[in-house]
């Protein structure tokens, strides 16, 4: 999942060099929601690991 964070922070880049705006606010709102996403799974996969031992 933090592949397509990458991903979408990528494009928000490149969409902001060339001046696209609306893409680049899109795409870098998206990569935020998606990073979340990967926190609190992680959170969630840490502490039931730890619940687990």
């Amino acid at each position: 999942m933090i592949k397509w964070t990458l991903i979408f922070l990528i494009v928000a880049i490149v969409a902001a060099i060339l001046g696209f705006a609306g893409i680049a606010g899109a795409a870098a709102g998206i990569a935020k929601i998606i990073f979340y996403i990967f926190l609190i799974l992680f959170v969630i996969s840490l502490i039931m690991r730890f619940l687990n031992k």
